[in-house]
């Protein structure tokens, strides 16, 4: 036989198609797909968390923008900034001058009293070169001597900006004593509605550690940068040190970055409002470690299921391909006519099945039983037959026997229905078929029971039921009027009580269940022999289902139930 012919070639081609192939695939590729999947989470995670960052800051930007406008909303500071801004202040009284001074030393800082904790406070410079600083540092003195405020970056770029707000990057408080604490600040031209002319500069300073607590509201990898620039891409904050190559990546809107051997891929976002950029960097080493956990995990666990399939494929071939083999060699010596050979059947799985139909034939070769068996069929054909058109003939003269009472008493209409079951049944039993469905089985039980009613009328109660399904299944002719017939000679009958007969047909799968039961006299099974008729009624049923059962439960004064269990795998339809 040629190699590309046999079933283990077949089973070696199966074997690398549906496992070697895609095992391999998932290897060189889930891993991959995976780390990607997880990069793509991660990156959209960072981008919604610096979405609600960036509002986070730009709220409190907005915070520190509405301290700057706080002097437009006292009449009372803007007519002193006014007064100090012209030459009208050196025409003012001494009290007129003290109490503008007053406005501006007590009334403003009153407007910040309900200012968050981490702004540190504010500083006006009036264009007279007078400053006035709010909580926690309200006192003049505090301010260095003639500090140059006007060369100052942020003076000159909230003058730029020319009463719009100006963002400044962190800084030092270098205009007070003792240097001050690192702020962020907030700055605006104040101007005159009227005649817009500039009447001073004021600025709202925050602690930069509130940018340290807004930013531990990210979760970060090990490893990983968190960045605030401003909008001249000058570092205001960052989570630990960044080089300056590294932070002009970062600035240039680079989604990935990179520093000797240290890679980063940037999730970035912009304040609109200042400007200023926060971003994430994130190093893809960490991520690179985690790939190589995955595929060495991934190539341990394919090697190992490779090595259980390859053990599994030996075995499952040797088992399937060596005992054909047998069979073979088997045959052939048959064919040499040596009829007493056998296959030595082990297990009890399809091939050992099929090695004990083998033997079977041999056996049956042998002996010849196909003649022996055609007999011994046609016998039981014979008798299976005579079961089916049989009807007992104590039953005719007693039903007779009925027809006449009805006659005499005048119940033609009864009597004529009577004459028509007995018709229909005759008309049924001499019918040549062997096979009948259960509809037909239950309209003859029907007719049955009408004619044994007419005989028992208060006596004998029938229930018949049969599950619809179940209507069209095909079973033996005749078998199970005999079960109904014994339980109405043999249970009913004898009984001085009215007694109920219930034939029950129902589908539960695996099998079709067929239950005959009655409360009649019953009978004790230890003692008692098996009728005549049942024992026919389970040989018949045997030859018609192997699997089929049947059994016999009775006890005296409580009644009889036979019950047939007939696999549904086993029966047909019409």
């Amino acid at each position: 036989m040629h190699i590309r012919q046999s079933i283990r070639f077949k089973l070696s081609l199966l074997f690398f198609i549906t496992i070697v192939i895609p095992i391999v695939g998932v290897v060189t590729q889930l891993p991959s797909y995976y780390m990607n999947l997880i990069k793509k989470q991660e990156s959209s995670l960072l981008e919604g968390t610096l979405t609600a960052l960036t509002f986070d800051i730009e709220t409190y930007q907005d915070d520190l923008e509405r301290m700057t406008v706080t002097p437009y909303l006292n009449d009372e500071v803007m007519r002193s900034l006014k007064l100090k801004s012209t030459f009208q202040w050196q025409l003012l009284s001494p009290y007129e001058q003290y109490q503008a001074e007053e406005v501006l030393h007590n009334t403003l800082p009153k407007s910040f009293t309900n200012m968050r904790k981490d702004i540190l406070g504010t500083i006006l410079l009036p264009m007279d070169g007078s400053v006035y600083i709010t909580p926690p540092y309200s006192y003049s003195d505090k301010v260095l001597k003639g500090f140059p405020f006007d060369k100052q970056d942020w003076y000159i770029k909230a003058l730029k900006a020319d009463g719009d707000v100006a963002f400044i990057s962190v800084h030092k408080q270098n205009y007070l004593d003792g240097g001050g604490e690192e702020v962020f600040s907030v700055a605006r031209l104040i101007k005159d509605p009227d005649s817009r002319r500039p009447l001073g500069i004021i600025m709202a300073d925050a602690d930069t550690d509130v940018l340290e607590k807004i930013m531990q509201g990210i979760r970060l990898n090990q490893g990983s940068i968190a960045v605030i620039l401003d909008d001249n891409n000058q570092m205001i904050y960052a989570n630990s040190p960044i080089s300056k190559d590294l932070q002009q990546q970062v600035a240039s809107g680079n989604q990935r970055a990179s520093e000797n051997d240290d890679s980063y891929q940037v999730i970035s976002e912009t304040i609109p409002r200042s400007n200023w950029k926060i971003a994430v960097l994130s190093p893809e080493t960490f991520m690179n470690m985690h790939l190589r956990r995955v595929y060495a995990v991934g190539i341990a666990i394919a090697a190992a299921g490779l090595l259980v399939a390859l053990i599994l494929y030996f075995t499952v071939s040797h088992w399937m391909v060596m005992p054909f083999k047998r069979m073979i060699q088997v045959m052939k010596r048959v064919q040499r006519g040596d009829m007493h050979t056998f296959y030595e059947v082990k297990g009890n799985d399809e091939i050992s099945q099929l090695g004990r139909s083998l033997n079977t034939m041999i056996f049956k070769l042998d002996e010849l039983i196909d003649r022996e068996y055609k007999a011994v069929l046609g016998q039981r054909n014979a008798e299976y037959r005579a079961l089916q058109s049989q009807i007992q003939p104590h039953f005719l003269y007693n039903t007779l026997n009925g027809f006449i009472g009805l006659n005499r008493t005048g119940k033609s209409m009864l009597l004529e229905r009577a004459i028509l079951s007995l018709s229909g049944m005759l008309r049924y039993t001499l019918e040549h078929k062997d096979i009948a469905m259960l509809q037909e089985e239950m309209d003859f039980l029907e007719k049955y029971c009408e004619l044994q009613q007419i005989r028992f009328p208060e006596k004998l109660d029938v229930r018949l039921f049969c599950d619809p399904q179940a209507l069209s299944i095909q079973i033996p002719k005749l078998l199970l009027q005999p079960i109904v017939e014994n339980a109405i000679i043999h249970g009913i009958e004898p009984s001085d009580r009215s007694c109920e007969l219930t034939v029950d047909i129902a589908i539960m799968e695996p099998d079709l269940i067929i239950r005959i039961c009655d409360n009649g006299l019953g009978f004790d099974e230890s003692k008692a022999k098996v009728a005549v008729g049942i024992s026919n009624v389970r040989e018949r049923l045997r030859l018609a289902f192997e699997d089929a059962v049947m059994t016999v439960k009775s006890s005296p004064a409580e009644g009889t139930e036979v019950r047939m269990q007939i696999p549904l795998k086993d029966v047909s339809r019409a």
